[in-house]
């Protein structure tokens, strides 16, 4: 049986060292606040879509990644 190996969004502002967990609602609100105009919700999915293959994106000034394994 597999265990729940749900990874977390984190993100940072690109000032910032540390990365800080955020939940999904949280990143739909800072991404909103980034593009103003844009699809949030679309691009959320794309973030956890990409991070899951271990990319760091970008949106304004906030990065967003999936957390690591450890």
């Amino acid at each position: 049986m597999k265990k729940n190996n749900q990874k977390q969004l984190m993100t940072q502002f690109i000032y910032e060292k540390s990365w800080t967990k955020i939940s999904d609602e949280e990143a739909i609100r800072l991404i909103d606040d980034e593009m103003e105009m844009g699809d949030a919700k679309g691009t959320l999915a794309y973030i956890k879509e990409a991070g899951a293959n271990g990319k760091v994106i970008t949106v304004g000034e906030c990065r967003f990644k999936m957390e690591s394994a450890s």
